[in-house]
């Protein structure tokens, strides 16, 4: 998968950095696949990766390998981690700036109203034949159903925070999550 052409997230390596000004997140999606073909696979990763337990050192953890993954990549990504209203992680990489951080919260506001990933709920409304922009009656500048935030849910508690990044073109940002969540929990 190429920078310039996202798409399906894939579980391989996400594509490598792309300059701010590009400002992936606001390109338009262009899947490689129908959206209700996407939905059953995002809906497989929710299902999947479902953690035994998620503590402050767990975060650390989990960032660490995100950072290791985008900097592996020149990715010029931020990274968010929350449990709640906590932020438990942080980081931004060369190349980010604070425009990544108001998506990471837009996006991360997705995860906590929908209990689903930003990509999911976006692809969802996608496969309905509209945007969420256009038919949730939510406000854009506070809600983006962009990819990168994912739900972090734990056996028997259900969803008790998110994961975000934001820098790549939005099936890359959900991409490296998503390999990085399934590396954090084998």
């Amino acid at each position: 998968m190429t920078s310039t052409s996202p798409g399906r997230p894939s579980p391989g390596r996400p594509s490598a950095g792309l300059s701010t000004a590009q400002r992936p997140e606001q390109r338009p999606e262009q899947p490689t696949e129908l959206p209700t073909e996407l939905l059953t696979e995002l809906i497989a990763q929710e299902r999947r990766l479902v953690l035994p337990r998620f503590t402050h050192e767990d975060a650390w953890a989990l960032g660490s390998l995100l950072v290791g993954l985008a900097r592996e990549r020149d990715a010029p990504v931020a990274i968010d981690i929350r449990r709640g209203a906590q932020q438990l992680f942080h980081c931004a990489l060369p190349g980010s700036s604070a425009d990544n951080d108001a998506w990471i919260d837009r996006k991360r506001r997705v995860v906590e109203r929908y209990g689903e990933s930003s990509y999911l709920v976006g692809t969802r409304f996608r496969a309905k034949g509209t945007t969420f922009e256009e038919s949730s009656r939510l406000d854009p500048d506070v809600y983006a159903a962009h990819g990168g935030a994912f739900p972090i849910a734990v056996e028997g508690a259900g969803v008790i925070g998110s994961v975000t990044v934001s820098g790549l073109p939005q099936a890359d940002d959900h991409a490296l999550v998503v390999e990085a969540l399934e590396q954090f929990r084998s």
